[in-house]
């Protein structure tokens, strides 16, 4: 029999570091060939597409097809046998080209429900769980928020239709907590020392087994900590309590809004992230994130933004088959498209880009 694909999810809250963990895998993978499943919110695939270019995945062409896999129709722990499995069995068929896979749930998903998707017949005996990574915004945590942005979290929770759970937070943090293998503290350079001890010691508390906690910075961490554990999660699901272990569905509604746009505008970077600011003090907007096209700039510009806590940084060059677009994803609560588009346009006319 051949050799089970080893399968490491890689979980935590909007905001947290899980795809910034994910592209230092991606771009010190040691020779390994990895494929990445990634739970995304928002038409225009902006994590999917921040994966991609990393340039260490082979390009998307019939005969090498591309390694970075978006499902985009829910939270992929209530979507599991609608989008979870066949896309797994593709994977699967290519297992003589993959070493291992990385799964990034969305910061709503309870990784339970996709664990024991492990224990089906079409995917337990071609892959197994190495291990499941949380990953803990450890100045949210300090602050008792959990998340860097409670409210972005909500607005996801809402935004999607398929969610057939409405955790609260703190729940959530102890279900992706009482899953892990390793918990990695992220972001503790915005904690003092105090602070970050008080995180490890709720963390501990909310661990059921003894489990390895470690502190990165901006997802920097040798990889032989995160890949090759050997965990067989879905063997021990047991060990990992669950709210929702022996709990009913619950309702939600409907009343966050996602939208996004395509620009042919160039926009200087400060200039832009005021105008972002301004938009997020006038709307209820929780997260913004997109691709932005700067002026005599060779390279694509990342902005990222949760609440008003906005990163930037350039990722690739542009290519020379594509237009040099700016390209953003905005999640919140009814917020008006329009708006939105008029205050960029508003920006351009001004002399912002």
């Amino acid at each position: 029999m051949a050799k089970k694909i080893p399968v490491t999810v890689i979980t935590g809250f909007l905001g947290s570091g899980k795809t910034t963990l994910i592209r230092h895998l991606l771009t010190h993978n040691q020779g390994r060939r990895i494929a990445v499943i990634v739970n995304e919110f928002g038409e225009l695939g902006i994590d999917g597409e921040l994966l991609r270019s990393c340039q260490v995945c082979p390009d998307d062409e019939i005969e090498t097809p591309n390694n970075i896999v978006e499902l985009t129709n829910g939270c992929l722990c209530c979507t599991v046998q609608e989008e979870f499995l066949p896309t797994m069995q593709a994977l699967i068929a290519r297992r003589d080209d993959i070493d291992c896979i990385l799964i990034e749930p969305s910061g709503l998903a309870l990784p339970k429900p996709l664990i024991t998707a492990f224990r089906w017949p079409e995917i337990r005996t071609a892959a197994t769980v190495d291990a499941v990574i949380t990953v803990v915004d450890c100045d949210a945590v300090a602050d008792g928020r959990f998340a860097s942005d409670p409210a972005a979290v909500d607005a996801l929770r809402q935004e999607d239709e398929n969610l057939d759970h409405e955790t609260p937070l703190q729940e959530l943090f102890e279900d992706q907590l009482a899953c892990a293998d390793l918990v990695i503290l992220n972001k503790a350079d915005l904690v003092t020392a105090e602070q970050h001890q008080q995180t490890i010691d709720l963390v501990n508390q909310e661990l059921p087994r003894s489990v390895k906690i470690i502190t990165s910075d901006r997802g920097i961490v040798d990889v032989e900590t995160i890949l090759g554990l050997n965990a067989a999660v879905e063997d021990h699901l047991e060990d990992r309590p669950s709210h929702h272990d022996t709990e009913a569905e619950h309702e939600h509604d409907d009343e966050i809004d996602s939208t996004h746009l395509v620009l042919d505008y160039e926009f200087n970077p400060e200039q832009l992230r005021k105008q972002l600011e301004l938009l997020v003090a006038e709307q209820e907007i929780y997260r913004i994130k997109g691709f932005v096209a700067v002026p005599n700039k060779p390279m694509r510009l990342v902005i990222q933004g949760v609440g008003n806590r906005f990163e930037q940084f350039y990722d690739r060059p542009w290519r020379t088959d594509e237009r040099r677009q700016t390209k953003l994803v905005f999640i919140g609560q009814s917020i008006d498209p329009v708006a939105i588009a008029n205050s960029l346009a508003v920006g351009v006319a001004s002399g912002t880009r």
